[in-house]
């Protein structure tokens, strides 16, 4: 699986990483690799019960930033408390092909956002300049949002193009 390499080695290198840091040096962990049609999903099994979350990282920093690549390295991840402890996974396309779920769902998304009076029968470039009018409107909100939590528009900005450019320069 060529395709994967790559991804996988930052990804499991980003797991071990955690549960060293996490779980401390020496702790036995498990990695689980499974083909599933046209995704290779791997997974890290550790003792520890604490599930790991995204959090606010500078990308001058040292720590922090292993899930938002894990994130944007994948097209999708989670962790799940087992009877053992917790297991992280996580999704990697194995073509070029699946990369276009990450589209898919924008637009499923865009067009759920845009709602009922979206015209959503239009189709070509109408359907484009609408889903694009959307998307601004969506991203404005969204940094509206970030504002009235005490956030950084500009940083949640620079922090989602760079989440972006990492996933391009992989693609």
């Amino acid at each position: 699986m060529p395709v994967a390499v790559d991804e996988a080695e930052v990804i499991v290198t980003e797991l071990a990483t955690n549960v060293v840091k996490h779980v401390g040096e020496g702790a036995s962990a498990m990695l689980v690799l499974e083909w599933r049609r046209d995704r290779l999903r791997l997974e890290v099994h550790d003792r520890s019960p604490a599930l790991p979350s995204l959090r606010d990282a500078d990308c001058y920093e040292e720590c922090g930033r292993g899930l938002h690549l894990i994130a944007g390295l994948a097209v999708g991840w989670g962790a799940v408390v087992t009877a053992g402890g917790k297991a992280v996974w996580c999704e990697v396309p194995l073509s070029a092909e699946t990369d276009c779920l990450r589209i898919e769902r924008a637009v499923e998304a865009l067009e759920r956002y845009q709602g009922a009076e979206s015209g959503a029968g239009r189709r070509g470039r109408s359907r484009d300049a609408a889903l694009e009018k959307c998307a601004v409107e969506l991203i404005a909100d969204l940094l509206h949002w970030t504002a009235a939590r005490g956030h950084d528009p500009e940083d949640v900005l620079d922090r989602a193009h760079m989440h972006y450019e990492a996933e391009a320069e992989m693609a």
